[in-house]
């Protein structure tokens, strides 16, 4: 048994394989942490392979299917690993056809995670990515905006829109606290699958939510912010651009509460 595994279709993929992927763009996939061997949000993650699919490659395989698939990878290794599951066409890139076969699935297992510690101070940047809605691959901005962050004595970077809205962060979500709700930028961003498991959680502890435009101004009136995504459901930020933003513990265990509250379940 080890903590990584590489499957394809659920049998281990060989070289041959995986060679023709190491420059592969054209794919979609899914992040998260299994812990005892279940996951939380199941049904958002297969939502999400399915909607996506259908969108990139015009049709999806069964869920059953690939559960079984993310089974295969799941019991291959220990019960706590970072799971990721990313479907391709098999036709390639840069190529019309595609619409004949069914997506190809490469399940990846790795240690587990539970993101940096924070609080972060996230650089702006003007940036939309294409196909906010599609979780895909091949998004070299994220990378290229995450280390000139860093070398601009940033811990990560917040995206601005067109219309000067803060979005998203270069792999996270972005969530507010105004004092009495959690608030969710309006703007084209990817929808979480923590994201979906902290807001129908919170919806249920009775916490408000709101989804408002939010411009950098419009900082200075907030109470708290996080970013969050498969590793975590808040790690606290403590300033983005030129404003530094109150600590809020009480909003970031909220989040970790309401998190919690998602049952793990088995694949």
């Amino acid at each position: 048994m080890t903590i990584y595994a590489a499957q394809l279709d659920g049998r281990e993929a060989s070289a041959t394989e995986l060679a023709p992927l190491a420059f592969a763009g054209y794919a979609h996939f899914t992040a998260a942490q299994v812990r005892g061997g279940r996951v939380r949000g199941l049904d958002l993650h297969l939502d999400r392979l399915r909607t996506a699919s259908v969108r990139l490659f015009g049709k999806a395989l069964p869920d059953e299917r690939v559960r079984e698939f993310l089974r295969a990878a799941i019991e291959a290794g220990p019960a706590d690993v970072s799971l990721t599951a990313t479907m391709y066409s098999r036709s390639g890139e840069f190529t019309a056809a595609g619409g004949a076969a069914e997506p190809a699935v490469l399940v990846r297992t790795g240690p587990p995670s539970s993101g940096p510690e924070g609080p972060l101070a996230l650089s702006t940047v003007a940036f939309e990515r294409v196909l906010p809605e599609v979780k895909h691959v091949g998004e070299v901005a994220k990378t290229y905006f995450l280390r000139e962050a860093v070398a601009g004595g940033f811990d990560d970077a917040a995206f601005v829109d067109r219309e000067g809205r803060l979005s998203e962060a270069t792999i996270w979500n972005l969530a507010f606290w105004d004092g009495e709700a959690v608030v969710w930028p309006e703007a084209a961003v990817l929808t979480g699958t923590t994201m979906g498991i902290v807001g129908r959680r919170l919806a249920e502890l009775g916490i408000p939510q709101r989804t408002r435009e939010i411009r950098p101004a419009d900082l200075h009136s907030l109470s708290g912010a996080v970013v969050m995504n498969s590793w975590t459901p808040g790690v606290p930020v403590r300033r983005i651009g030129a404003v530094d933003i109150p600590a809020a513990p009480f909003f970031v265990e909220l989040l970790h509460r309401a998190h919690e509250a998602e049952p793990l379940r088995s694949v």
